[in-house]
This record gives C-alpha cells, sequence and structure tokens, in this order.
C-alpha cells in the first residue's frame, strides 16, 4: 500500500487530465493494477480517497477502461485485501473465481485483491469502494470467496440499507475528519460485513469447518486483551490441535499471530483517535490492547499504518 499519513483520513480530490496519470494513481492509491483504455488520449478520470487505520474509502469517476488485477502483480506485491463496489453510473462486467458478472447502476460487488480479477466499464462510470483487510472480517476466506464476483442488490433488503449511506459517504469523504470519520469509516466496513453475512445466510452456520473458524475469530476478539492469547490457548479452549489451527488459519491465506496482530492494532487505532480516551497513553493504550512491550508496539504500529501511535494520537 502507498505510504500514506495515516493521521489524515482524506486524500482530497485528484482530477486526472490524462491516462497516464489515472494509471498511475488508481494502482499506487488502491493495489498495483493494469489498466487499459480504448481511447487513452481522450479519457479523463477523477479519483477521491480517504483512509483511516486500515479502512479505505474510494469515490472514483472515469470514462470506459479495464482494470486487471494479474497474477504476475500479485506474486510481486501481495496486498491482502476486500474490495467492495457500488456501481453508481454505468455499466461493466466483474471477473474472478471463474465467475462473470455484468454489473448495472445500483449492484454491488466483492472482491479479493490477492486472487486474480478484472473490472471492464463499457461506458463512463461511477463507483464507491470500501477496501479492507481481510483479517479484519469475521467470515473465513472460504467461504466468501462463495459471493466474489457476483452480483449484490442495492435496490432491496440489506443492500438497500448500505447503497445510500455508503454511497453519501464516498461522495463527502473530504467533509469529515479525525475521529468522526473514523466512526463512519468503521460503520460503512461494518455495514459491508453485514450485508455478507445476509448473503451468505445459512452458508456461514451449515459447515462444521466454517463454524469452527467462526467461533476462533470470536475468541480471539473477546480475548484480544490478554497478553499471554497464543495459539496453544486457543486450540486448547476449542479442543483442537496446534497443527490443525495453523491449518485452519493457512486456508485462510493468512496466520494466527496475523488476525491477533491486526485486529489489537485496529483496536489500538480506534483508542488513539478516541477524544474521550485522551488521558490515557500510548503507553497504556497499548498494554490496554494486549502488546507488552511498547517500543514492539510502536515498530509494529509504524510498519503497519505507515505512521508512529503518538502521531495519530497528537493529531486526534
Amino acid at each position: 500500500m502507498p505510504d500514506i499519513s495515516a493521521t489524515a483520513p482524506t486524500l482530497g480530490v485528484v482530477d486526472l487530465q490524462d491516462f497516464e496519470s489515472y494509471r498511475a494513481t488508481v494502482s499506487h492509491a488502491v493495489v498495483a493494477l493494469d489498466v487499459h483504455a480504448n481511447e487513452p488520449e481522450r479519457f479523463r478520470g477523477r479519483l477521491e480517497a480517504g483512509i483511516t487505520g486500515d479502512i479505505h474509502l474510494f469515490d472514483v469517476q472515469a470514462n470506459a477502461h479495464a482494470v486487471h488485477r494479474t497474477p504476475a502483480l500479485i506474486a510481486h506485491a501481495a496486498q491482502r485485501y476486500f474490495k467492495f463496489s457500488l456501481i453508481e453510473r454505468g455499466s461493466g462486467m466483474i471477473v474472478q473465481d471463474g465467475r462473470e458478472t455484468a454489473l448495472r447502476p445500483g449492484d454491488m460487488a466483492l472482491y479479493d485483491t490477492d486472487k486474480p480479477y478484472s473490472l471492464v466499464f463499457d461506458d463512463d462510470i461511477r463507483m464507491s469502494i470500501v477496501m479492507f483487510p481481510r483479517e479484519l472480517l469475521d467470515i473465513p476466506t472460504e467461504l466468501l470467496s462463495r459471493i466474489t464476483a457476483m452480483r449484490l442488490d442495492g435496490a432491496n433488503g440489506v443492500g438497500a440499507m448500505i447503497r445510500p449511506y455508503l454511497s453519501t459517504l464516498t461522495h463527502q469523504i473530504g467533509e469529515v475528519d479525525g475521529h468522526i470519520a473514523r466512526r463512519l469509516f468503521r460503520t460503512a466496513f461494518d455495514m459491508v460485513g453485514t450485508l455478507l453475512e445476509s448473503e451468505l445466510g445459512d452458508a456461514t452456520t451449515t459447515s462444521s469447518h466454517d463454524g469452527l473458524m467462526r467461533r476462533i475469530l470470536d475468541y480471539i476478539d473477546e480475548h484480544l486483551t490478554q497478553p499471554d492469547l497464543n495459539p496453544s490457548e486457543i486450540a486448547a479452549a476449542h479442543f483442537v490441535s496446534v497443527r490443525h489451527l495453523h491449518a485452519l488459519f493457512s486456508d485462510q491465506g493468512t496466520t494466527v499471530s496475523t488476525v491477533v496482530r491486526t485486529r489489537r492494532l485496529d483496536r489500538c487505532y480506534d483508542d488513539l483517535m478516541n477524544p474521550l480516551l485522551a488521558g490515557r497513553s500510548v503507553t497504556t493504550i497499548a498494554l490496554d490492547n494486549g502488546f507488552v512491550d511498547a517500543a514492539h508496539f510502536s515498530r509494529t504500529f509504524r510498519n503497519h499504518f505507515g505512521v508512529p501511535p503518538s502521531a495519530v494520537r497528537r493529531d486526534h
């Protein structure tokens, strides 16, 4: 990911007057992509982006074009995020996991940046995007692979509730700041997770394997504040071997320690931005969320978010 200051939730508006600028900016701000346009000399695009912690929002407007996340790009720089897109204007097609799905205004779709995918837009488009690490979701990755590159209805059910919120938020990224932006972005992420669960329906509980993963993820969230949370304890609490526990997370393309670390860092980020916790030191927040060493926490936080925790606290 780009080295973007985590203390500034909005990257602002970028009007891109030529195709090469659009291709470079989109690949830098989102994930590395191969971008093509039929008429590059006439191409125009506009990108507004915001980030708080690990949650990214984008408002993209552009002429007809195509983007491809290729195996070579993934091998060069793995970026394990899910992207959830709402088509607001225009039409196109999404391809991933052996599926090709037409998208129209009001349709939504989920796709995994750690797998090859393509988005092909037939005409001028406007699109709202939420991007987040897979480790933050409580839904096993193999379950989510059942609905990647599928049309998610934005006109009915849960989708009809999420669509106006996401659209309004991405259109006004530059008008929110600090802790409020973090709360609003977090709500967008939670709403996306709710929609995905509703789309999966009974599939989230019918498989014993998937049910075990859900229980393990819930257990991790409930015990994040415990500094001695480790694979042995997690495995014992669920009556499985440590080897089996590691295999479960390997199947999700991650590790137990990565999930625990990512979720602890996310909680720390929330606390550092919360004005009600301004009286707590950075060290206290780290210890309250399961870290045992302030220096190690600071290094890990900087490596993950691109800025030290003190910068997030200072600016908010």
